[in-house]
């Protein structure tokens, strides 16, 4: 057994998370958006929003610093990826006028009372008008409209990494770390010396922290000099 984290809110109304869960600049963030014209609301799946998506998805061939896995795919594959789950997923789009300029698709679990973001992105030429932070805000309302408990946000920290940019994001959108156990089972004689040396984890989460800071350094480096005109963009 080992302990594992997630970041999730807990929802019982928007009204509670609006004014109790969160701080004053998280609220101006989520209010930025529509002061600038954005308008946030569920959208159906169909053919407009997967063209929104892939535009999204192909404006920038890095995000966070490193490379987007989405970038580059056509919008058939897009298309197919945003497919999965239907029946229990809600997309939520952030629009200037007529143009998608953020989504987000939240999939909530068989029993109602847990809903995992899957996917949450935003136009970078857009991020002056905070849609990502209004998209939450959303997602939390969207939730609590369908007495749903638990908004999950992948992780709170990763690896050795337990602060970041995006684990600030996460807290002022009131996003908790909660802690779980993970629990591992060898199946096999290779499996038990595998889990002896550690490998169920990456190599990266097993590295101390100043030397993945370095790490990352070194990164950004060269990703500015590979992709110049995207760091101008950014």
């Amino acid at each position: 057994m080992e302990w594992d984290n997630f970041a999730a809110i807990r929802v019982s109304t928007f009204d509670r998370w609006w004014n109790q869960q969160i701080g004053f600049k998280a609220r101006n963030k989520a209010k930025q958006a529509q002061k600038k014209g954005v308008v946030i609301c569920e959208v159906p799946f169909d053919r407009n929003l997967v063209k929104g998506i892939w535009e999204i998805y192909n404006e920038c061939p890095l995000r966070q610093g490193k490379p987007f896995s989405h970038y580059g795919k056509d919008i058939d594959t897009v298309f197919n990826d945003e497919a999965s789950f239907l029946d229990s997923s809600v997309f939520i789009g952030a629009f200037l006028g007529e143009t998608l300029i953020g989504f987000i698709k939240m999939v909530y679990d068989e029993t109602g009372t847990q809903a995992g973001l899957m996917n949450i992105c935003s136009l970078i030429r857009e991020r002056d008008k905070a849609p990502t932070n209004a998209l939450v805000a959303q997602a939390v309302r969207s939730c609590a409209d369908r007495g749903i408990s638990y908004l999950v946000y992948s992780n709170f920290a990763y690896g050795n990494k337990q602060r970041s940019t995006l684990s600030d994001f996460k807290e002022r959108n009131g996003f908790e770390r909660i802690d779980v156990p993970r629990y591992y089972v060898p199946l096999t004689a290779i499996g038990k010396v595998a889990l002896r040396f550690g490998l169920q984890h990456r190599l990266t989460s097993r590295l101390p922290e100043p030397v993945m800071s370095k790490l990352r350094e070194l990164r950004d480096v060269w990703y500015n000099r590979r992709f110049p005109s995207v760091r101008e963009a950014l």
